[in-house]
């Protein structure tokens, strides 16, 4: 007996807005497969008004009310059973995130969650992580976002440390993280790494995805230090026009790639590691297996 049904994750984060649609496909005897159907990408960068302005602007909050007009269309056309939309960062920090959640609902018909950054933690924490995790090996996992990134140190396959930190690519780029949150990053990484023999970093978002890409590495194979370090030195021989024309970087990539870089590299070097996984996954990935799985509530289409 074979059933298809279709979920879909809606990721409202400081960079971009996606809506990813996935079919799960169950089988008797079979273990339940998640395939990805569609993956829709708008980088709306809402941070960029919240981190300096602390609120969402007129312009933002239309192209907002538009995407999520066209996210329900598409949800409706793809004939989705279940949708959870989970806002980050941005829409948690914005004065006017309430009424930004509160105008989509009426409009739109979008019921968004603004979730906290442990809860972030813990929707990632749903996805495939565990299938990239030896049990015999430690590894620090990071998570970059566009207004914050999550470390979770992995040990024996159980989670001994998590962390949320507001420091994100378009908060550095807009040049308004503090010294002491670097200080206070540094200290978190090295003393909860210390003691472990050899440690790996598992990355995750959309920047990293981008880098192993073009390396031509294949699948679950990592990145090196050196290769990392390499890339990033080399991002800064480049203008930003550069990036985007020899590079062929997309425009809201070319600039967050660089500030993203050092975020695994200030990581891989305060832990000690030499290497960087990169899995394929994020919060929209545990979305979908979070509303699978009935770990987190979510809304009948």
């Amino acid at each position: 007996m074979l059933s298809i049904k279709k979920y879909a994750a809606i990721d409202i984060g400081s960079n971009a807005v996606r809506l990813l649609i996935s079919s799960i496909v169950e089988q008797k005897g079979q273990p339940v497969k998640f395939k990805k159907t569609s993956l829709v990408r708008v980088p709306i960068r809402l941070g960029a008004d919240v981190f300096l302005n602390g609120e969402i602007s007129k312009e933002n909050k239309k192209r907002m009310l538009d995407t999520m007009t066209a996210f329900k269309l598409l949800m409706k056309s793809h004939k989705i059973v279940k949708y959870k939309a989970c806002a980050t960062s941005a829409m948690r920090e914005a004065d006017n995130g309430k009424d930004m959640v509160k105008l989509i609902s009426e409009n739109a018909k979008i019921d968004i969650d603004i979730i906290n950054g442990e809860e972030e933690a813990a929707i990632i924490a749903a996805t495939d992580l565990h299938s990239y995790i030896k049990e015999d090996k430690t590894y620090l996992y990071v998570d970059v976002g566009g207004g914050s990134t999550e470390f979770s140190v992995f040990h024996h396959g159980k989670t001994v440390a998590s962390k949320s930190f507001k420091i994100g690519t378009v908060r550095l780029l807009n040049d308004i993280v503090k010294k002491e949150i670097w200080l206070e990053l540094e200290d978190w990484i090295k003393t909860n790494t210390k003691g472990y023999d050899t440690l790996d970093l598992i990355g995750s978002g959309g920047n990293i995805n981008k880098i192993f890409k073009i390396s031509g590495k294949s699948m679950g194979k990592p990145l090196t230090y050196f290769y990392l370090t390499s890339y990033y030195n080399k991002l800064q021989t480049y203008s930003y026009e550069e990036r985007i024309t020899e590079l062929e970087l997309n425009q809201d990539r070319a600039d967050v790639i660089i500030p993203a870089t050092r975020i695994y590299l200030s990581a891989m070097k305060w832990s000690g590691a030499k290497d960087i996984y990169v899995p394929k996954i994020g919060l929209s990935d545990g979305i979908i297996k979070s509303v699978y799985y009935g770990t987190v509530s979510s809304v009948n289409l």
